[in-house]
């Protein structure tokens, strides 16, 4: 074990590595497409040109509209500024000479962005040829080393992230080291486009999204409702064998409770507005449910005999994301949690948390998402967002840590990615396509059941605190759809698939035996359907392929004659012929085991 340690940290050194260096190339590229921008429109208002995980953008002000027929021209000339190999050279300004700059060069952004520095910091800048910005860098020697860059997409952005302010025009590009780098991320990209979760689901129809709604709020239509019950199910199962109880709460809990868990104001910034029912009566929309399930907790006297108490909702949540922030079901306004709670002694602390390890991991085997790391999320010491006793933190996570040792789970501690009530386990996923996501989490908290005076009666019959894990294996159902449905390119597994089995007759003649046979699957609790229609089979089948329907049982003058089905799995073809019970069977088993 201790040697897979020492490998994930010395990839994960390599991995920064790259990253710093990639950052560099991408933070150049963005000054190059600043220098390419003001050359060809020179009155154009500059604020920011960051580095992003998958390339860089910069935000202009520009009287001039920008569309995606801008970009070649910009492209050339940024060409242009790599094929000079521009020096970036830096520079350090008082605040008086770097206002007086901006203030000639009239840049307006640049001059507030000033005034962010701290009075004891220095202002420091880095040009390349005649372009002059202020920057903490780090950039790469030259602009020569800007090798392969690709504009992608527009977008308008409020300065500052501030609707009231004034939208700029944002352009995002990328840059790689080379090349051949460039152009496989490119390839992925298209890829990406055609998993779009948001294609897929509308072709497919599984969820929909309604202005008429609102914005951020998932419709789950009747596929996607199947493939969420199933899920739910799924969850279902395990949570009864493992001694969950389930519970419900409202929407809405009472702006005290959230004050009193912390959430309001640690949690302020993600909230809704408050909702005022009566004078003196505020109300707020759920942004959490632990707040809920503790006060289920509370309203019993409990005995360590009892603990532990575990409590469980599919419990739906509500998050006032920013609207540039909304993207399809992955980043949404309300979610559904697969929540629960665990109320137990400090005894049980470590095999509780292992429990819940347990289930995390088994529900990304279950579905082929095996490709993960474990992030222990720990506090920042010198951070200001954190509530409770040092010391509790201290222990809770030195047992995160203690926890993913002993279960074999290689992991890497990263400051300040803790809830403000506790350290965490994250289970940061990839994709088929390697993209990571943030989805099953564990947590550890010593600091709500202090806050809300939570106790249980002890073995020597005095009153107690209890430690509280808060746990979701999937996160949210919509995050987690969401991701399902780029990682199987809507090509669900046979136990999640919204249709399992279509049964296509060759002609009308074997209209009856197809009934049948539907009625023998919807028997055997099989989701399924029949197309009876006078297309020939050919466009039956195509049909079927285009709807990812998982099987097909495809039945002509042959198969009647033998009591048999011909049997087609999506995207994989014939699949030979057997009699219709073993065909069946079979179709059942799979989705008993939950294959893939």
């Amino acid at each position: 074990m201790e040697g897979a340690k020492k490998e994930v940290q010395r990839k994960s050194i390599e991995e920064r590595q790259q990253m710093d260096e990639l950052s560099r190339i991408r933070h150049s590229c963005a000054h190059v497409l600043a220098t390419a921008v003001l050359r060809i429109w020179p009155d154009a208002k500059l604020d920011i040109g960051p580095p992003t995980e998958e390339g860089f953008y910069y935000d202009f002000d520009l009287e001039h509209r920008f569309t995606p027929d801008d970009f070649e021209k910009i492209e050339a000339e940024m060409k242009k500024i790599v094929k000079e190999n521009q020096v970036f050279e830096f520079s350090e300004m008082s605040r008086e000479e770097a206002k007086s700059h901006y203030e000639k060069e009239e840049q307006p952004y640049k001059l507030e962005r000033i005034d962010d520095i701290p009075e004891d910091e220095k202002i420091t800048f880095f040009r390349n040829g005649e372009f002059f910005d202020l920057c903490a860098g780090p950039h790469v020697p030259r602009t020569g080393n800007v090798k392969a860059f690709k504009l992608l997409r527009l977008a308008a952005a409020y300065y500052r992230g501030n609707e009231k302010n004034p939208q700029l025009q944002r352009i995002y590009g990328t840059a790689f080291k080379n090349k051949t780098q460039l152009n496989e991320w490119l390839e992925m990209r298209e890829e990406a486009a055609k998993r779009d979760h948001r294609k897929i689901g509308r072709e497919q129809g599984l969820f929909t999204l309604s202005p008429m709604v609102g914005q951020g709020l998932v419709l789950w239509m009747p596929k996607g409702g199947i493939v969420r019950t199933e899920l739910q199910n799924f969850m279902q199962g395990e949570l009864m064998a493992r001694g969950y109880s389930p519970v419900f709460t409202p929407h809405i809990g009472s702006i005290e409770l959230y004050k009193t868990s912390g959430h309001f104001p640690f949690y302020k910034d993600s909230q809704y507005p408050t909702l005022q029912a009566e004078e003196n009566e505020e109300y707020l929309l759920k942004p959490m449910n632990c707040p809920h399930h503790i006060q289920i907790y509370a309203a019993e006297k409990r005995s360590y005999r009892e603990l532990p108490v575990r409590l469980a909702e599919f419990g739906t949540v509500y998050r006032y994301e920013q609207s540039g922030e909304l993207s399809g079901m992955t980043r949404v306004r309300g979610l559904t949690q697969d929540d629960a709670h665990i109320f137990c002694t400090q005894e049980q602390v470590e095999a509780e948390v292992r429990d819940t390890v347990d289930l995390t991991l088994k529900t990304l085997r279950s579905l082929g998402l095996e490709d993960y790391r474990v992030q222990v999320s720990l506090r920042d010491p010198d951070g200001d967002k954190y509530t409770g006793d040092p010391a509790n933190w201290d222990q809770a996570e030195a047992t995160l840590k203690r926890v993913a040792d002993e279960m074999g789970i290689v992991h890497e501690a990263v400051q300040g990615e803790a809830a403000f009530y506790g350290p965490k386990l994250d289970f940061m996923v990839k994709d088929c396509l390697g993209r990571e996501w943030q989805l099953g989490t564990v947590q550890l908290d010593y600091n709500l059941p202090e806050r809300f005076g939570l106790e249980f009666v002890g073995a020597d019959n005095a009153g107690h605190q209890p430690v509280m894990i808060h746990r979701a294996p999937f996160g949210s159902f919509e995050r987690f759809m969401g991701i399902l449905i780029e990682h199987f390119a809507g090509n669900f597994p046979l136990w999640l698939a919204p249709e399992q089995v279509r049964v296509l007759p060759i002609t009308e003649h074997q209209n009856e035996y197809a009934e049948n046979i539907l009625g023998q699957l919807k028997s055997a609790g099989i989701r399924c359907g029949a197309d009876l229609s006078g297309d020939k089979i050919g466009g039956k089948i195509r049909n079927a392929e285009l709807a990812k329907t998982h099987t097909m049982f495809v039945v002509g003058k042959k198969e009647v004659e033998n009591g048999a089905v011909a049997i087609r799995v999506h995207g994989q073809g014939d699949q030979g012929v057997a009699p219709i019970a073993e065909a069946i069977a079979g179709i059942a088993s799979k989705i008993t085991e939950r294959s893939l």
